[in-house]
């Protein structure tokens, strides 16, 4: 499915009647094949937006799944970068891909919710990670984001531009949403993954709530809507000095 390369239909069932952890273990050789790998496009989009505000000294993958965002680190810290995810499957396939960042590169397998670091980083990144926290799990997931990076440290999250609510791919998100809770009603272990569950206006006041101060940045890369709004934007949430 996918491609030649990608899951086949029957691997992405058994994935989905996982736990999170066992569906990514057993997705990870496959996972850059599927439409769920962060795109180069968006990677270098967010680096040019780093390299505007920074410079980094060290920072970390929240959730890096196989490394995409993790090798994006290495070129804009100076210092150190640390790929953090919960599956084993998904730090080994990192492990073979990111070799840029040589000795400057360390992996910790952890869960997001329960970060093992105090002051530790000046940035943190996550792509597509949020849905798989449900909105009462944010609080606790920023918090650990606040602890782990320094004074004046930033939290980047990219922000595509909402979908239009009658649009094609906003009722396929919903239909997806849908099956998903149907499924977590019928099945265990539960398989968290929502698109819809955080949204942005939510996001950013539980960011703001545990103390960050967030700003919007635009990505020029993607373009603007007919309304002149940014196609995508970068969310800076930036702990005070």
């Amino acid at each position: 499915m996918f491609s030649p390369e990608g899951p086949s239909l029957r691997e992405l069932a058994v994935q989905a009647l996982s736990s999170v952890e066992r569906g990514y273990d057993l997705l990870a050789p496959k996972f850059d094949h599927t439409p769920f790998r962060t795109s180069d496009a968006l990677l270098n989009a967010l680096a040019s937006a780093l390299d505007r505000i920074g410079p980094f000294d060290d920072g970390l993958d929240l959730c890096c799944g196989t490394g995409a965002g993790t090798g994006m680190l290495a070129r804009v810290c100076r210092e150190s970068v640390t790929g953090l995810d919960f599956s084993a499957g998904m730090l080994a396939v990192a492990r073979e891909q990111v070799r840029a960042a040589g000795p400057r590169l360390a992996w910790v397998r952890g869960d997001a919710r329960a970060l093992p670091f105090t002051a530790a980083f000046d940035l943190v990144v996550s792509f597509g990670a949020l849905g798989h926290f449900l909105p009462r799990e944010l609080p606790g997931l920023f918090a650990g984001v606040h602890a782990a990076l320094r004074p004046g440290g930033v939290f980047a999250l990219p922000a595509p531009a909402p979908f239009r609510p009658r649009s094609a791919v906003s009722w396929t998100l919903l239909g997806f949403d849908t099956v998903m809770r149907v499924r977590n009603a019928l099945w265990r272990p539960p398989f968290v993954m929502y698109y819809r569950a955080n949204r942005f206006g939510g996001v950013l006041r539980e960011l703001e709530r545990a103390g960050f101060r967030v700003d919007l940045y635009a990505l020029p890369e993607f373009g603007r809507r007919d309304d002149g709004t940014p196609r995508a934007r970068m969310i800076a949430a930036r702990k005070p000095a």
